[in-house]
């Protein structure tokens, strides 16, 4: 941090501010995952081909979340998280104006991917300035007020997109964007700005950024669209394998590389390792979203609306226990909060799994399992969050705060994106899975047997990917309340 601002102390405005950035993003770009049935209807889309639009603005932010990271520390992290507004306001723009017809998909997935961008340059520079100008108890407060805008935020978009998609109709949502980034762009002027001490001259890293970008780019296609080209096709091979080469390929150039856009030597503290590991498995969970959602509007007849109050819970409960996760995270130290909101969070999951009762009773163990979910992150998100920043040196705040949000967007881009491709082969496919039409009994209607079965399976996906964050807590964050800095 310059000298200049090492005496500046962060204020409400500027926390605000941030939040509403934040928001920008889980909030009101995170809607596509409750609205994308409706945007697909009113646009003419195929419904494989809005699955990739909801997913790739996670997948934008996560590939280039780091890199804006590392930017940040070094051209000002304010300055950074004003470019990342502008860029929400031109990707929301051309959104709500998405035409329907022909040209409708390039339209929408430019905004969508300048909505990626927008997160990439705010989450990771909003979280160095929270390091920077916040310290102790204060900064705890800080990560809580940024968590409720991450995590809350991603617990409202969907009831938020179905009220305002039901009443007003889904440009409305992107508009409302604007509005706000433009409220929070104004609050964060003014701010002095926070650099790193830097040390030498900088030197992009192309080779990395390429090869990373490529084998993800490869990873979410496989995911995506595999149901279309055949699993065991040569496209989808060559994909896995373009996949798997450019994963060595990057690696084998970032472990050399003084000058890597990803660090890897921030790996090796367990704890900062733990909390990015078991961030990214719980984001990948936000499949249940729109598996769930899709579930009762596929299989029930329900509007955006109706799908999105079974969420509330989720929403509340996630602002009412926040700052649980707080004193629990000062009582206990990281450890036992994240495990205990992680196995709340598998709980939540199972339960959404039941999905061969009644339709009134499914809504009703949908609702109890939305409020767990929320209550499982809050008690999770603070004590991970800490447990990551306090690890960091200062002079790669930005950086390593951006790969812990990587975890995040990268986590929730392929959890999605695997979650929606299971999900939409096994629903629209001509018969039941004949193992589970076995194993359970499927009350009510049997027309919609395959939904309802997809839906089950492709939750058990994230049930799986919750069970392994648990795994991750348990054999890296240390007992106790302390650890080591990364020197």
């Amino acid at each position: 941090m310059n000298s200049s601002t090492q005496s500046y102390q962060g204020n409400d405005r500027l926390l605000f501010g941030i939040i509403l950035g934040v928001l920008a993003f889980w909030l009101f770009a995170q809607t596509t995952l409750n609205i994308n049935v409706e945007m697909a209807k009113d646009l003419g889309m195929e419904q494989n081909f809005m699955n990739i639009a909801v997913s790739i603005t996670s997948l934008f932010s996560g590939i280039f979340i780091v890199v804006m990271g590392g930017l940040a520390d070094r051209v000002g992290r304010v300055k950074m998280v004003q470019i990342g507004f502008i860029l929400s306001m031109i990707g929301s723009l051309l959104i709500a104006l998405t035409p329907s017809g022909p040209a409708s998909s390039a339209v929408l997935i430019s905004g969508r991917i300048l909505q990626g961008l927008s997160g990439a340059c705010l989450m990771p520079a909003s979280l160095a300035l929270v390091k920077a100008y916040w310290v102790g108890p204060a900064r705890q407060r800080a990560i809580s007020m940024w968590s409720i805008g991450s995590w809350g935020g991603s617990g409202f978009c969907a009831f938020f997109g179905g009220m305002v998609a039901s009443n007003l109709g889904w440009r409305y949502i992107f508009w409302a964007t604007i509005v706000v980034s433009l409220i929070g762009f104004f609050m964060v002027r003014g701010t002095p700005e926070s650099k790193s001490e830097t040390k030498g001259s900088f030197k992009f890293d192309y080779a990395g950024v390429l090869t990373f970008m490529i084998a993800i780019i490869a990873f979410q296609l496989f995911i995506t669209k595999g149901s279309d080209f055949g699993w065991t096709s040569l496209t989808s091979f060559s994909l896995v394998g373009v996949f798997i080469f450019f994963g060595i390929l990057f690696y084998r150039i970032e472990i050399k590389n003084s000058f890597a856009f990803v660090n890897l030597k921030l790996f090796k503290n367990l704890t900062y390792t733990g909390a990015t590991i078991s961030n990214f498995l719980l984001n990948a969970c936000a499949g249940i979203l729109i598996i769930s959602l899709s579930l009762v509007q596929l299989g029930a007849g329900y509007s955006s609306q109706q799908s999105g109050l079974l969420t509330l819970g989720y929403a509340l409960a996630i602002v009412a226990f926040i700052r649980v996760g707080e004193k629990l995270l000062q009582r206990f130290g990281a450890r036992k909060p994240m495990l205990w909101g992680s196995s709340i969070v598998a709980l939540s999951i199972f339960l959404l799994m039941f999905t061969h009762l009644m339709t009134g009773t499914y809504t009703v163990l949908a609702v109890i399992a939305f409020t767990l979910f929320g209550v499982g992150l809050a008690f999770y998100a603070t004590p991970s969050t800490d447990a990551a920043l306090s690890n960091l040196p200062d002079d790669q705040a930005g950086a390593g705060a951006g790969i812990y949000k990587m975890a995040s967007s990268l986590g929730a881009a392929i959890g999605v994106a695997i979650s929606a491709s299971v999900f939409t082969a096994l629903s629209s496919s001509s018969g039941p899975v004949e193992w589970l039409n076995q194993l359970i009994t499927f009350q009510g209607r049997q027309d919609n047997l395959a939904i309802r079965q997809g839906a089950s399976i492709a939750l058990g996906i994230n049930l799986i990917m919750a069970l392994l964050a648990i795994l991750s807590i348990h054999f890296t964050i240390p007992k106790g309340k302390k650890s080591e800095p990364i020197q």
